[in-house]
């Protein structure tokens, strides 16, 4: 029991950006990119927010991402990427002659 409770306290005292991650509510008026959600990668910050404003969402909260059953229209904050293959941190871009 005591074990239990210690590993209880170490967990609520770890950083909230080491376990944070979910998406911005947009509201009416965003893109429509962005009808409902914006996708965060880390902690709640101004950055996070700017990028997810930028892509057209007028954020009124936060909240968990929904999964994909809930038919619900998510952007994320990072641009899409042309080369998807580039963009893997191992793979090398084709050498050009």
């Amino acid at each position: 029991m005591r074990t239990l409770f210690f590993a209880v306290l170490l967990l609520g005292a770890l950083p909230t950006a080491a376990r944070a991650s979910g998406c911005y509510i947009c509201s009416n008026g965003s893109a429509p990119s962005c009808k409902d959600y914006c996708a965060y990668h880390g902690a709640d910050t101004f950055d996070n927010r700017h990028k997810c404003q930028a892509k057209g969402c007028k954020i009124s909260g936060t909240s968990a991402c929904p999964d994909a059953s809930a038919k619900a229209q998510v952007c994320s904050r990072d641009a899409p990427t042309s080369d998807p293959i580039a963009a893997i941190p191992w793979c090398a871009a084709p050498v050009r002659s």
